[in-house]
């Protein structure tokens, strides 16, 4: 019998399970995220080599594809970004129907996306078994803006703007190998009949908040990736904020510098 259940374990059948609990239910760029792992031991005894955590989300990328011909193109295709990492530092053996806890503190980084729109961000917890499919877990988050930006959404939106699509795009020159794109449009305000709608690339340092914008008074909108704009220097709208500012104080610096520069 122990044969069997050796056999079935290595197959997923009776193995370890493993749940990752989120401590809390919102979470913000730049702050800690506390997760507690739940390791359950199976019909039989498995030793686990390593618990690998990793904070993933999705960015869209333009990248080469074939078609059979000699035609080069490009597509747009999510590509997964490894945000952040933990793994246990030891292997340890879990007995049959034990119940083992760790308490993992990760830090999301600043650009961690907020997650409106298309964006999506998750949580992979997996265990590491010799010879055994490895059990797996995937936790869906909700990240929400961090202060300076949460500062700048309201401003915009007290002015009457409204976002439209959010979308994470692969640009290079950054820690991460994408920027998050923000479009918004006038609903009301004093901007309203004046653009067809406003487009935001937001960069968060330790030294503050980075904004390059751009304008759209078109009827047939913004062509191509505006992240493609940022890596070719053709954005010319950038407004630092300080991270000594206050979230109103960032959202009137945003609206002071688009209506001097629009």
């Amino acid at each position: 019998m122990s044969f069997f259940r050796k056999s079935f374990a290595s197959l997923g059948i009776g193995a370890a399970k493993v749940d990752t609990v989120l401590k809390h239910d919102v979470l913000i760029p730049g702050e800690n995220l506390p997760v507690v792992i739940h390791v359950q031991g199976g019909a039989t005894e498995q030793q686990i080599d390593n618990i690998n955590v990793q904070l993933c989300c999705r960015y869209i990328d333009e990248v080469p594809v074939s078609r059979g011909d000699s035609e080069h193109r490009k597509e747009k295709r999510p590509q997964t970004c490894v945000l952040a990492t933990w793994s246990l530092p030891e292997l340890f053996v879990i007995g049959v129907n034990e119940a083992r806890e760790f308490d993992v503190n990760l830090e999301l980084p600043f650009n961690t996306p907020v997650t409106i729109g298309d964006a999506k961000v998750w949580l992979e917890t997996y265990l590491d078994i010799p010879l055994a499919r490895d059990p797996k877990d995937t936790d869906t988050l909700t990240v929400r803006p961090e202060p300076l930006m949460d500062g700048v959404f309201t401003a915009l939106e007290n002015a009457g703007l409204r976002i439209l699509q959010v979308e994470c795009e692969a640009a290079s020159g950054f820690d991460l190998p994408f920027v998050q794109e923000f479009e918004f449009v006038p609903v009301s305000g004093p901007y309203h009949g004046l653009w067809r709608e406003l487009e935001v690339v937001a960069y968060r340092d330790s030294d503050g908040l980075q904004l390059w914008f751009e304008l759209d008074r078109r009827l047939h909108g913004i062509s191509g990736m505006l992240s493609g704009f940022l890596d070719r220097g053709e954005l010319k709208r950038h407004c630092h904020i300080s991270a000594q500012c206050t979230p109103t104080e960032a959202g009137q610096q945003v609206l002071d510098y688009l209506d001097q520069t629009t």
